[in-house]
């Protein structure tokens, strides 16, 4: 279970292991190469250096559109991500 700092109990996401290789063969696929998943921050800056510095591989550069600051990157599994902090 991986959760942000000083997250309640049921906030999470839950990172389970592949039972057999079919779903092994699912890992990292689940969203067709598509952005499945959205981290937003408070601090768009700060969190993306700090997760670049800590070696998370983004995809792009951060673009800075009408609906706020976002960068794509990627998991350990393949599955891709936005790093978003809507605009006010």
């Amino acid at each position: 279970m991986v959760r942000p700092r000083g997250a309640a109990d049921r906030t999470g996401l839950l990172l389970a292991r592949a039972k057999d290789e079919a779903q092994g063969a699912a890992v990292g696929a689940q969203t067709g190469g598509r952005v499945g998943f959205f981290l937003h921050t408070e601090d768009f800056a700060a969190d993306h250096e700090r997760m670049r510095a800590a070696g998370v591989r983004f995809l792009e550069k951060p673009r800075h559109e009408t609906y706020g600051s976002v960068a794509v990157f990627e998991d350990l599994y393949g599955n891709r991500w936005d790093l978003l902090q809507p605009a006010a």
